[in-house]
């Protein structure tokens, strides 16, 4: 295994838990059992944290996988190894899924390209270069998510994986 990340569910219905984790275990190639709690921000859904480790690239495949079910909160990171970036990838129903590169320290990265564009599209605003630059940080999703991260924090483990 080349990569290792985190991925921590911070909201899914009960009914979607057995599911979230055949998930995980389908793109690992490992079966995973999470240890999930009642997520205090939204009643009747729980949440749930565990590192990963797997090929480079799991990140998106955990993150296309998980999307699929559109009540779930999510963020999945594949740290920084060999060489590679590390990436981010968060889901929200309201605002759908978005993804970042992250340094070593865990910040998102934001592209020449994405700051060319917010200079050209702010053409000297300052309030629309705020506002692209926001986006390009994914400031809308942290927003949504923070009361479900602020609650009572919760261990991160190795989830129970065993060979599938």
């Amino acid at each position: 295994m080349d990569a290792r990340g985190v991925i921590m569910i911070h909201s899914a219905p009960p009914s979607l838990r057995p599911h979230i984790e055949w998930a995980i275990s389908r793109v690992l190639g490992v079966a995973y059992r999470l240890d999930w709690s009642v997520q205090p921000a939204q009643q009747g859904t729980y949440r749930a944290q565990c590192a990963w480790d797997g090929p480079h690239g799991s990140a998106a495949a955990l993150a296309s996988a998980l999307r699929g079910w559109v009540d779930t909160r999510f963020d999945v990171t594949e740290e920084v190894a060999h060489g590679r970036d590390g990436v981010r990838y968060v889901h929200t129903p309201s605002l759908g899924i978005f993804y970042t590169q992250i340094d070593s320290a865990g910040n998102s990265v934001i592209s020449e390209d994405r700051v060319r564009y917010a200079l050209e599209i702010a053409d000297g605003d300052a309030r629309t270069m705020t506002h692209e630059l926001a986006i390009a940080l994914g400031e809308a999703w942290d927003a949504e998510l923070e009361p479900y991260r602020s609650c009572t924090p919760i261990e991160l483990t190795r989830a129970s994986a065993t060979l599938a």
